[in-house]
């Protein structure tokens, strides 16, 4: 059985930009949902590959950004990825 827990996937910066796009979140509120600096976020985000912080940063963030609506996806074959996470008022 498949399991939706997604703490033990590394994060890359293009997931924590895609993240952000899709939630249509800036930067500012990012650090503000996550407690992680704005300037650790700009430095964070052009990281090719897994994003390298200290691992509470890193939960910190994800934290964050699933709580606000998105999924993380683990590389399974077709790579890496963020999407929206379907509601659970959410019919289809």
């Amino acid at each position: 059985m498949a399991s939706n827990d997604t703490s033990g996937i590394n994060i890359t910066g293009a997931q924590l930009r895609a993240a952000r796009a899709l939630l249509q979140m800036d930067q500012k509120t990012l650090a503000g949902l996550s407690s992680v600096s704005i300037a650790t976020i700009k430095r964070l985000e052009p990281t090719v590959g897994p994003i390298k912080a200290n691992k509470v940063t890193i939960e910190a963030l994800r934290r964050a950004l699933e709580i606000a609506g998105v999924e993380f996806i683990a590389e399974n074959g077709g790579g890496v990825g963020v999407r929206l996470a379907r509601r659970s008022d959410d019919p289809s």
